[in-house]
């Protein structure tokens, strides 16, 4: 049985390339969309197992579109297709639940590679961009910053923080509230002694914590 793909990229250029790409036995394009609206109703009609979304839309962030299709299509499964090697898009990816994250640059080897293992469930073959994000997202060691160690919860929000996820993001990854975020982010600002997320993250990197 084929793989089912849905094509969403607001360039009609860039669609009809993958379309040419994925010219596959094993593999089936089963539309296309150039905008959110689009890209809602034809996932929504046709139920595709893939869904390959670029980040930049026309009318939406594409990372809020992919929440939104992992709402209304939670069965399709979506692998974020971008011109961005962006840590801060990759973590937000991962987050809202992609399963995937490939550069528009990548050759058709490794774009078609990514779609099997995704339509099969092989998360041990997801690009090596998200093998990395995803490493740091889990890390749970204790890093010392400023000479006033963190706890590891701390750490683990420092390491979101940097890569610049917000508090509803960090809180969604970490499986904490909104609340529990904001009190760890100020924890680890007093501790680093610095007075911003963006100080926190510019030190978070110039140590090596990300």
């Amino acid at each position: 049985m084929s793989i089912s793909v849905l094509i969403v990229d607001d360039h009609e250029v860039v669609r009809l390339g993958l379309q040419t790409q994925l010219a596959e036995p094993d593999i089936e394009v089963v539309g296309q969309a150039q905008d959110a609206k689009a890209a809602v109703a034809l996932a929504t009609q046709v139920r595709p197992q893939i869904v390959l979304l670029d980040v930049r839309m026309p009318d939406t962030d594409g990372l809020d579109l992919l929440e939104e299709l992992r709402t209304i299509v939670p069965d399709s499964r979506v692998i974020i297709l971008s011109a961005y090697d962006n840590p801060t898009y990759v973590a937000r990816a991962i987050t809202l639940g992609a399963s995937d994250y490939v550069l528009k640059g990548s050759g058709k080897a490794e774009l078609l590679a990514s779609i099997r293992a995704v339509a099969s469930g092989d998360r041990a073959r997801q690009s090596a961009l998200v093998r990395r994000i995803e490493a740091v997202l889990k890390s749970t060691s204790e890093a010392p910053v400023s000479g006033a160690a963190l706890t590891t919860r701390e750490s683990q929000v420092l390491r979101h923080l940097a890569l610049g996820l917000s508090n509803k993001d960090i809180g969604r990854s970490l499986s904490i509230s909104i609340e529990t975020v904001k009190e760890h982010v100020q924890n680890v600002l007093r501790k680093m002694g610095v007075i911003d997320r963006t100080q926190a993250a510019v030190e978070a990197v110039r140590q090596g914590v990300v």
